[in-house]
Order: structure tokens, then C-alpha cells, then sequence
């Protein structure tokens, strides 16, 4: 395929230490990995610049990855727990800059919510407690769209198929990320990652 975009300076917004921005953050994913091409995902940024990858090294439906800076630092791992229908969950860890977990527990676990197959629940996981933090909504209509809402309905990030400035879609491999302004937009793509594994993308 044609190249989304060709720059690879490393002089992106994922050099910052927060993540978070004061207006609405567009993003490109790419649902290919940088290795040859193989499965996982590479995004950039407004500006072309790379700033998350994901690498399977070939695998396909894999039950634990990294997502990752453009430096190669990892920022989340995500892991599958069961894999039991209705039952399953994945966990969500932080990392810290010193490439160790932040917390001997997952920081968030995202699971169905109820048996509503289109749903998912996230929780901040703190002291053995759970509270609901955010849902992750698949789009009825567009089989790659989906949200990311807080516990109020309020959408947080939208991914849809990405399409060009005259209206062409680029591809199923090709989606955007809008996501909203005060929002740490590396967790949100750690919850991406998460629902494009349940659905087999990664």
C-alpha cells in the first residue's frame, strides 16, 4: 500500500512526559507493524510523526503485548487472563520510565459488560478495588468504529476507518483517532490496543 505518511522523527508529541494536551489530538493507525510489515499496529501523529508502535513479530491473535514510544520504551503491557466467553479479561499495567511496573497489580482491566457483546467495561484497579472508570462502545453500523466514553457517556476518543480529504477511505487497515483534549492519549491507546486485540485486529 501507499505510504500513510513518511516521517519518522522521533521529535513528537510522545516525547512529552504527560501525554495530555489542551485541544483534540488526530491520530493515524496503521495496523501493521514496522517489522516487515508483520502484524501489530504503528501510529502517528497530526504531523506525520511516529510516536506509538505495537510489534507481534508475526503473530496474530497474541494474548500479550507491548504497546511502545517511538524510542521503544515500553508504556503499557496488556495481557489476556482467561479466555473463557463472558468470563475472560485483559489487564492493563503501567510502566514507568525505568522500564518497571509502576504497581505489583494491573492498573486497569477491561471485561465485558453484562453480555452485551459490543461493550466493555474498564476499571482502575487500586488496593484490590475496582471502580468503572470508562466504556468502550463498538459501532453498531461501521464494524471498525468504536468509543471511548467516561463513566457519564461522555465520549473521551473515537476510531473510525480513516479516510482521505476527498472522501476515499484508505483502507480496513487504516483507522483514525480523534481523541478529546485533557485526555492522556497514550492510555487511550492502550485501550485501543486492548479492543483491537478482542476483535482479532492484532
Amino acid at each position: 500500500m501507499a505510504e500513510i505518511y513518511v516521517k519518522t522523527s522521533s521529535s513528537s508529541s510522545s516525547n512529552n512526559s504527560s501525554y495530555i494536551t489542551s485541544r483534540r489530538e488526530s491520530f493515524t493507525l496503521w495496523m501493521k507493524s514496522l517489522m516487515f510489515h508483520q502484524k501489530g499496529c504503528t501510529v502517528y501523529d497530526s504531523n506525520g510523526n511516529l510516536v506509538y508502535r505495537i510489534d507481534n513479530y508475526g503473530q496474530k491473535c497474541t494474548r500479550e503485548v507491548d504497546l511502545m514510544d517511538v524510542g521503544g520504551n515500553v508504556l503499557f503491557s496488556i495481557q489476556q487472563i482467561k479466555k473463557i466467553p463472558f468470563l475472560g479479561h485483559w489487564d492493563v499495567s503501567k510502566w514507568n520510565g525505568n522500564g518497571k511496573v509502576m504497581k505489583k497489580i494491573p492498573s486497569f482491566q477491561v471485561k465485558k459488560y453484562g453480555k452485551d457483546l459490543n461493550t466493555y467495561v474498564v476499571s482502575l484497579l487500586h488496593d484490590g478495588d475496582e471502580a468503572c472508570c470508562y466504556l468502550i462502545q463498538g459501532g453498531a453500523s461501521e464494524k471498525s468504529a468504536f468509543r471511548i466514553s467516561d463513566i457519564k457517556g461522555i465520549p473521551i476518543a473515537e476510531v473510525k476507518q480513516k479516510q482521505s480529504s476527498s472522501g476515499v477511505n484508505f483502507g480496513e487497515d487504516v483507522l483514525s483517532l480523534v481523541v478529546e483534549p485533557q485526555v492522556d492519549h497514550s492510555l487511550v491507546m492502550a485501550l485501543v490496543t486492548v479492543y483491537e486485540l478482542i476483535n482479532r485486529k492484532l
